[in-house]
Parts: structure tokens; C-alpha cells; sequence
């Protein structure tokens, strides 16, 4: 990814939780020599490697899992974006962009088909992505409907080897303009222009 040095982001803690915040994500590998990618949750397990590393699930009958054991593949976390307008800043001789947030991890890939395994793999997603919710779901993992599914799926694990984020958030230019870019953000309204405000307002320089 093109990260110039003002929108740069290596706090491996702060990817980590832009992961988890972000982790519907995109992992991109090869298919018969072609580019093919798969949109899907992520698990990340912070102590696996290194960096970490991302554990997921995919249907058995995706052509991407039958080739991606061993490749390097790229996984795609997005964050909230949005366009800023040149006449935000009040100035002159300046130009419409584009503000956000990403993360790209690269590592190998490992397929993970024994069916306890798989189970931990569903188990956790669904206390995960139930949390949140008022009534959370009770997963039943002892019938029948359940293991036919899991014959129906396939896991896998990517040891994290890099990772690097991108906040795009005006860093390159002065202080008074980026304040005025967060209050027309909040003018605006919305739930990518407030976040990004949000993330903008938390980045300014500390006042004395």
C-alpha cells in the first residue's frame, strides 16, 4: 500500500484494535493464476506470531481455499471514509480528497479442515459477533444440523508477517485547516463523516 510518511500508522496496538473494530475484511490470494478475493469476518488472535494472526472460515465450495495453503495473501480491513471538500479549508490553490482509514496484513496461509477445530473457529465467532447484541444467540454445537455445516465449511489461519496502516486524516496540512475540516465534517453529518471527525479530533496536537 502507498502510505506516504504523514499518513503513516505503526502502532501494532492500534491496528490491532482498527482490526477488531474493522474486521469484516477482504482476503486476496491467487486461483489459477488469477487475482481472486473473498469478503469475510476475521478473527484476530493477538498472541499468535509476532504480529499476531487472523483466523477465519470460508465455504467449502469457494474454488479460493483449494490453492491458498502456503501462499502469501493479502487481508484488506477498511474504516470509515469520506470526501472533503476544497472549500473546507477557507484557502487557496487546494484540491478535493479523500479521507480514511485501513489496515493491510500480509502473511501464509494455513487450512484448517479437522472438524474441532473448525468448531472452535465457528464457537468463537458467534460469541464474538453476538456480544453486542441484547439477546445474544445460543449456539448449539451438539446436533446433527450442526455437523453437517461444518462439513459444508473450511478454516484458516494467517500468521500476520506485516502489517501497515494508513491514516489519512489532512496530517499534511496545517493545524487551523484540519479543525475546520472536523467542524464541516460534523456540520455534515453522517456516520462516516462524524467518525472520521471523531479520529481527526483525537490526532490533533495537544494545546498548551
Amino acid at each position: 500500500m502507498y502510505i506516504p510518511a504523514a499518513f503513516a500508522e505503526s502502532d501494532l496496538t492500534r491496528m490491532h484494535d482498527f482490526i477488531e473494530q474493522y474486521s469484516f475484511g477482504l482476503i486476496v490470494s491467487q486461483v489459477d493464476g488469477q487475482m481472486f478475493a473473498s469478503h469475510l469476518p476475521f478473527l484476530l488472535k493477538k498472541t499468535g506470531g509476532p504480529h499476531g494472526c487472523l483466523v477465519g472460515h470460508m465455504a467449502r465450495l469457494n474454488p479460493q481455499w483449494e490453492q491458498v495453503s502456503g501462499q502469501k495473501v493479502l487481508a484488506i480491513f477498511s474504516g470509515p471514509h469520506t470526501y472533503i471538500s476544497p472549500t473546507w479549508y477557507d484557502a487557496e490553490q487546494v484540491v478535493p480528497t479523500w479521507n480514511y482509514t485501513a489496515v493491510h496484513v500480509y502473511g501464509r496461509v494455513q487450512i484448517i479442515e479437522d472438524q474441532d477445530a473448525l468448531l472452535e473457529i465457528v464457537q468463537e465467532s458467534v460469541r464474538v459477533y453476538e456480544q453486542g447484541m441484547r439477546q445474544p444467540w445460543t449456539f448449539d454445537a451438539s446436533g446433527i444440523f450442526v455437523k453437517r455445516l461444518l462439513t459444508q465449511i473450511v478454516g484458516f489461519r494467517i500468521e500476520i508477517d506485516e502489517i501497515e496502516g494508513k491514516w489519512k486524516l489532512n496530517q499534511n496540512q496545517p493545524v487551523e485547516r484540519r479543525k475546520k475540516v472536523i467542524r464541516a465534517l460534523r456540520e455534515q453529518g453522517g456516520e462516516n463523516a462524524e467518525a472520521i471527525a471523531a479520529v481527526m479530533q483525537a490526532m490533533l496536537p495537544a494545546e498548551d
